[in-house]
């Protein structure tokens, strides 16, 4: 059990850390995306006005759509994100997107993916087909769960591990803070790799579907209902949008997070009214149909059955989105808990087996490797998220497919960390990467003040918590990095004379 855990846990071990860093980030998703995109104003949504407003707006910019959709960024973030399908008869490059204020008003916002390009990443890893990625990542989460359990086998002092921490004890403090990190954050990283992996059990385990129905896409369109616009049959006006928003609401007794609207200025249309995946613990929106015409309730769905309902709730938990400030906090700590588990781990195979080399001073290929990918892994994705962060500040708003310029400085960034400890001395590496990461988390907010007008006093002042909360929360980034930095330059300093004592012991 020892040898499965730690090989489970180091082969893998870089990109489960990936994995945890920017789904631990996506807790957050919406603030950042808010600190993103600073011409949108921090006013939450105000659900039946700003919805009927929305299709007021889409009335005039695209009345010869076959279809809208409208919806809520999320229940902490202002605005509302808007699509639709242009006719036939419009031009090629005509716009099929827009970003609206509370008040219906278009906002001319900065592109960029913000949060949600963070939480995507966690199990889509962005450049690779999505298929294969989310089969890299289901691998990994399989192999945590493997560590995890042998890890617990292992165990002997479980108790006494939640309780010790021996800082500067150099092998044995590692150890601590992977023990500690690990025991005292034990239930979070169970349910969280176990319900990552539910989340994902279609694609994972496919033969159920594949038993029942002899084409998969009628089990998706059963489990996924999402209908398609019906025929036209002449010109009519809308029903007002907001009764509709309103009446879903009274009948769930929770906030609405989206409208799609079939055939707009058609006999036909339909108006279909969905939940937000953030009101409840189940992930599984309800939704109601409306006749676009008259404004009646046609249909109503809502998802029943043990296994929807368990895996919207597995999906719901693994998420987070309907947690309360509090829980989203302890979320967010547990998952750093995670990160510093995975790291603590990766760091510590090599701290092991330094002392067993016949020669610490010249390691043999496999060990060097090891260690310069644990500097590229654990210190290189955090200084690329900086400058992913830096890139959205001082990118031309106007640039073509800023957004994609915006993500790919992220593995510029990343690529080059990787690089640099390739080149120096480990021990060297480890002190200048944390150094750089640390600075430029600290830029972050210096930046933002330069290059818009929501500095972090004027921020406190205006009690605008997100963007106040965002700069802070680089600094204390930046702080922690510095701190890290720090420890590295000073155990570098001991190293040789504790190096020389021994050889003098020997000698005498």
């Amino acid at each position: 059990m020892a040898w499965l855990h730690t090989w489970t846990g180091l082969l893998l071990g870089w990109l489960l850390y990936a994995i945890f860093v920017t789904g631990t980030s996506a807790y957050f998703q919406e603030e950042i995306t808010q600190w993103m995109t600073p011409e949108i104003g921090s006013v939450a949504v105000d659900n039946d006005k700003s919805f009927a407003a929305a299709a007021t707006w889409l009335a005039r910019a695209a009345p010869g759509a076959g279809e809208w959709s409208i919806n809520r960024a999320g229940k902490r973030a202002p605005g509302l994100q808007l699509y639709w399908a242009n006719g036939p008869d419009a031009a090629s490059d005509a716009p099929t997107e827009a970003r609206l204020d509370r008040q219906g008003r278009e906002v001319n916002a900065r592109e960029t993916q913000g949060g949600y390009f963070l939480y995507r990443f966690h199990y889509d890893l962005h450049y690779i087909n999505w298929y294969w990625a989310r089969w890299l990542v289901g691998i990994a989460a399989m192999a945590m769960l493997v560590a995890i359990l042998s890890g617990i086998v292992t165990h002997k002092k479980i108790i006494a591990d939640y309780f010790m921490l021996r800082l500067g004890k150099g092998q044995r403090s590692w150890l601590d803070v992977h023990n500690a990190s690990g025991v005292l954050f034990l239930p979070f990283i169970l349910m969280i790799t176990y319900t990552g992996l539910v989340g994902l059990a279609a694609h994972y385990m496919p033969w159920g579907i594949a038993a029942n129905y002899a084409d998969a896409d009628k089990f998706y369109a059963a489990a996924y209902p999402y209908p398609a616009p019906p025929e036209k049959t002449g010109a009519a006006k809308l029903a007002p949008i907001g009764p509709m928003v309103a009446a879903a609401e009274r009948r769930w007794g929770m906030a609405v997070g989206s409208v799609r609207v079939l055939n707009p200025g058609d006999r036909s249309a339909q108006v279909i009214v969905s939940s937000g995946t953030d009101n409840d613990m189940s992930a599984r929106p309800r939704s109601l149909t409306f006749d676009g015409v008259t404004g009646r309730r046609v249909s109503e769905y809502t998802p029943s059955g043990a296994g929807t309902n368990t895996e919207g709730v597995m999906i719901g938990l693994h998420a987070g989105r309907y947690a309360w400030p509090v829980l989203r906090w302890l979320y967010f700590v547990s998952g750093v808990a995670g990160c510093v588990m995975i790291a603590s781990g990766l760091v510590l195979w090599t701290v092991k087996r330094r002392a067993r080399l016949a020669d610490p001073d010249r390691p043999h290929f496999g060990f060097r490797l090891v260690e310069k990918l644990n500097i590229g892994a654990i210190v290189g994705l955090p200084l690329g998220i900086a400058i992913y962060f830096l890139a959205n500040r001082l990118l031309p708003v106007g640039l073509a497919g800023r957004g994609e310029w915006e993500i790919d400085s992220l593995f510029l960034a990343w690529g080059a960390a990787f690089v640099w400890a390739a080149v120096r001395p480990s021990q060297r590496a480890w002190a200048e990467t944390t150094a750089a990461t640390a600075l430029l988390f600290a830029a972050v907010p210096f930046v933002n003040a330069l290059t818009t007008d929501r500095n972090l006093f004027h921020s406190i002042a205006a009690g605008e918590s997100i963007f106040a909360g965002f700069d802070l929360a680089m600094l204390i980034l930046a702080g922690g990095f510095w701190a890290a930095h720090r420890r590295i330059v000073r155990r570098a300093g001991e190293a040789p004379r504790a190096r020389r004592r021994r050889q003098g012991a020997v000698q005498a």
